[in-house]
């Protein structure tokens, strides 16, 4: 990305053809869309790049085995083509992840689970998919219960009779926005973080642009832009609410929370996911990510503040009574080596007898001063719901625009093995960093190999370097250390209890690095370390020392019969 005083600069003295409000992962993909279609395009986002929902999913790209029980079986079709389709953009981002329902006690998988899963397997098909693709999914088939601990070690206790193997994706869902806000910006869009923007201009009652400011200096500048398109969101009814709920009719936006932990892959070894029942007839997804495994996730309506939301001790506690009763396991929070929630734009239509997955859907609107709202959907679909906003605005202009996403790839991979050595990287970060980065991991390298303190792990357990901390402040607008530790490394979610503690050598060193590339001095370094552990604190990143709940009785996950995964944030 440009420095972030250039693009404020471009702001200011440019005109644009769209002014996109919002750089979670829908804005992203309005921003690469529209800027190539030919637009020219601003993108302002109020606090940080994908610091709201786009970072706090299941890190799942996939299509939903939840909305056939609804008979959904268009949103099911659609976030399946966008999993193929995401797989040959982007290897390095999406990749394969194997999942398993297992059965127990003699049991054979349950018939229509296989129903289910058959199902998935028809609407995944995609004509001429096998012609020059790396991956495409197999059928799911039936594995012995030797097979499922191999892939599942974790099973071991339990003596699973055989188990259902089937295919999903899974990404780094903030590298996924800032790798498309790259593409976009390569087309020409400016793009920049901390502006809030505070109303729109307008002229003869239509939008004209968006009034902003800078949250770093107070400063207040106008953005000329042809067209506005709001994609903030869950916070989507914040700007200009009265003109988007003047209809009494209009759908509302309904938040609701997702919680998710984290914990040593030694303390539930896991290579593949598991799909496991929980309370209420749901389900969780117990996952492999980045050298963690993760659990998530809740489902529950949220109406507190939406700046920092909180994992909660009764979320976590859910989570852990479904993992210990399944896996015959004792975890308690203080084996956790993280948490986080996030909030998900689900649309209410206000009408008790539909099912609040119908929500799930992207919805638009374009109100009487002709700004355009995105929002509802999920994270796998976020290229169609940015073709659908920029679409209306390519109709509504009779322009002759076709939408080109759906061929251009989003980075450049890059194979670990031809990354150049530097010394006091270890193997495993060139991996690392390769499957982060791609080509641009060379340039995170070269300033490990000019800063040999760079290249020391940020944390002892996991591969993330500190020269990665130093290429987050210098090339992708990170401007504090939570940006650095929650979103440009994700080290603040695996490794919250290490670096949210006062004395944490980890975090020092991040903030000494990011001070070498934004001139912070010792008392700016000390108040950033403040800062961080108060945001941990917020947000409950470090989850509290209650005990593990009672464990339920041991019993099946049934797809087919009233429990389903639940669907990322």
């Amino acid at each position: 990305m440009i420095p972030r005083a250039d693009a404020l600069a471009s702001l200011e003295r440019e005109s644009f053809d769209l002014v996109v409000v919002g750089g979670g992962i829908t804005g992203a993909g309005v921003a690469l869309d529209a800027a190539s279609r030919g637009y020219s395009v601003a993108l302002l986002e109020r606090s940080d790049f994908a610091a709201g929902t786009s970072s706090r999913s299941s890190k799942l790209i996939h299509g939903g085995l939840r909305y056939l029980q609804n008979f959904d079986l268009g949103l099911v079709r659609e976030a399946l083509l966008e999993r193929s389709l995401l797989v040959k953009l982007a290897p390095h981002l999406v990749k394969p992840l194997p999942l398993l329902v297992p059965s127990f006690e003699g049991r054979r998988p349950d018939r229509l689970t296989g129903v289910g899963l058959n199902m998935y397997d028809v609407m995944a098909w995609r004509r001429g998919r096998e012609d020059g693709e790396d991956w495409s999914p197999a059928r799911h088939r039936i594995i012995d219960g030797a097979e499922a601990i191999e892939l599942a070690p974790a099973l071991a206790g339990r003596d699973p009779t055989a188990a259902y193997l089937f295919y999903d994706c899974q990404t780094d869902d903030v590298r996924m926005v800032l790798s498309v806000l790259g593409e976009a910006e390569r087309f020409g869009a400016v793009i920049v973080n901390r502006c809030d923007v505070t109303g729109l201009v307008e002229r003869d009652g239509r939008a004209v642009g968006a009034l902003a400011r800078d949250t770093e200096t107070g400063a207040e500048f106008e953005v000329a832009g042809t067209n506005v398109i709001n994609a903030t969101g869950v916070w989507a009814d914040q700007l200009r609410p009265d003109e988007l709920y003047r209809h009494e009719e209009m759908p509302r936006i309904r938040p609701s929370r997702g919680t998710h932990v984290t914990m040593s892959r030694d303390r539930l070894p896991i290579e593949v996911g598991v799909i496991v029942p929980a309370g209420g007839g749901r389900t969780v997804f117990v996952l492999p990510w980045l050298g963690r495994t993760l659990v998530g996730t809740t489902d529950n309506d949220y109406e507190g503040p939406l700046d920092h939301v909180p994992a909660s001790a009764k979320d976590i506690g859910y989570l852990l009574e479904a993992v210990n009763a399944y896996f015959a396991t004792d975890i308690g929070a203080g084996d956790l080596t993280g948490a986080y929630a996030g909030v998900r734009p689900l649309i209410s239509t206000g009408d008790p007898k539909k099912s609040v997955d119908i929500s799930r859907r992207a919805e638009l609107y374009e109100t009487s001063s002709g700004l355009v709202t995105i929002t509802g959907g999920k994270f796998t679909t976020w290229r169609r719901m940015a073709k659908l906003a920029v679409d209306r605005i390519v109709e509504r202009e009779g322009r002759e625009a076709p939408c080109r996403t759906h061929e251009i790839p989003i980075g450049l991979p890059e194979d670990a093995a031809a990354l150049p050595d530097v010394p006091g990287v270890a193997e495993r970060s060139r991996v690392h960093l390769a499957a982060r980065y791609g080509h641009a991991a060379r340039d995170v390298l070269r300033l490990a190999a000019a800063a040999p303190q760079l290249a020391a792990p940020i944390t002892p357990d996991l591969p993330d370097i500190t020269a990665e901390v130093a290429f987050s402040a210098g090339h992708e607008q990170a401007r504090s250390l939570a940006d650095a530790l929650l979103r440009r490394t994700r080290v603040g979610l695996l490794d919250a209890r290490v670096l949210a503690v006062p004395d944490s050598d980890g975090a020092r060193r991040a903030a000494r690095a990011m001070a070498g590339e934004l001139g912070w001095d010792d008392a700016r370094v000390e108040q950033e370390l403040r800062d961080w552990a108060e945001v941990a604190r917020r947000e409950a990143l470090v989850p509290s020392a209650i005990p593990a709940p009672a464990g339920e009785p041991k019993q099946e996950a049934r797809l087919g019969a009233g429990a389903a995964p639940e669907e990322a944030a």
